[in-house]
């Protein structure tokens, strides 16, 4: 591995200037680390991770990513939407092993209070967010680097529909894809419903062996499972079996996480002086995201929504069948008649 980070770090030294500087941010000091989640996520082939990388940064520079920490527009519509419960996020912890942990309410997320674009735009503050300001700070408490996250996904509320509206959560993956990669060491799938359970059996055997790796689907809320790599404070409040009055909502926008948040990019806001209509103007915030015929083939987004578009036929026959069941069930007892079926 050394001897790739070495080459690797050879090519990006000969690069254009504006994108050397775009990977300082990248990198946030553990340019080696960083490197070396490049290499991973392409299997230690040091030619794809190079074009993974030079790619990553010229869809950096080209999209200012490196400012979009001083937009406050967009965390308006992040916080909006945590009050409104159409995207649930945060990050509800302190440490999970060292690392922080995001709760992201999946189920209730229906993505319908904005465009694609801006859901995308504000996912990638996020990301920033914790890359160049949560992962350091945490990195220089604990003396050591810390460079990724894990998440807690609750499925409550899940319905079959929501796979057929995978838009904003394909172009989300995507980019996390392409420019984020080896950031999330594992996905805690927790109070999935039946429909899950089953789109995820079906589609477990035909996933990588490192994708499987990284979905631990848990039983019910999975507090007993969490418990061995967290403090019980840690657990958001919907992975705990008895409610904690003190516990404030983790997807509340006053909750500690997003006020430091909110602070953080309103300060980088008033000291730059950049604005969201002056970016937008100079096309900056046209975020491109590549469809997925232009991916990898074998990248985990193009891998998991190929599997999800398999079976979903089948999922919608059984949920079909399922309601005619039901419905036939209602018109029986209504006529008076009863029949176990």
């Amino acid at each position: 591995m050394a001897k790739s980070v070495k080459k690797l770090q050879e090519i990006i030294n000969g690069l254009d200037e504006p994108l050397r500087q775009s990977f300082q941010n990248v990198h946030a000091g553990y340019p080696e680390a960083t490197l070396e989640r490049f290499l991973n996520a392409r299997d230690g082939d040091v030619s794809k991770a190079s074009k993974m990388l030079i790619d990553c940064l010229s869809w950096r520079v080209n999209n200012h990513i490196d400012y979009i920490l001083e937009l406050r527009s967009l965390l308006v519509l992040y916080l909006y939407e945590c009050r409104n419960q159409s995207c649930r996020k945060k990050n509800s912890m302190p440490y999970a092993g060292g690392r922080p942990v995001f709760a992201i309410g999946v189920g209730n997320s229906t993505y319908d209070l904005a465009s694609v674009e801006s859901y995308v735009q504000s996912h990638i503050q996020i990301n920033e967010y914790r890359d160049r300001i949560i992962l350091p700070n945490i990195s220089n408490k604990k003396v050591r680097h810390v460079r990724s996250c894990v998440k807690i996904m609750d499925m409550t509320g899940l319905k079959l529909s929501a796979f057929s509206r995978l838009k904003t959560s394909i172009a989300i993956a995507t980019v996390d894809d392409l420019n984020y990669p080896e950031k999330t060491d594992t996905y805690y799938i927790v109070n999935a419903p039946y429909v899950f359970s089953a789109c995820w059996k079906a589609v477990k055997p035909m996933l990588q062996e490192r994708t499987k790796r990284k979905v631990q689907v848990l039983k019910g809320n999975g507090q007993d499972e969490l418990l061995q790599v967290m403090d019980y404070a840690t657990l958001p409040s919907f992975c705990k079996t008895i409610s904690d009055s003190s516990n404030n909502d983790v997807f509340a926008p006053n909750h500690k996480f997003h006020v430091e948040l909110y602070n953080y990019i309103q300060n980088k806001a008033v000291f730059s002086g950049k604005n969201f209509n002056s970016l937008t103007s100079e096309g900056s915030l046209h975020i491109q995201v590549p469809t997925l015929e232009e991916q990898d083939p074998h990248s985990e987004t193009v891998e998991v929504v190929h599997a999800i578009e398999s079976v979903l036929p089948s999922l919608e026959a059984v949920e079909n069948a399922s309601e005619q069941n039901q419905r036939g069930k209602i018109t029986t007892k209504m006529a008076g008649i009863q029949i176990s079926t």
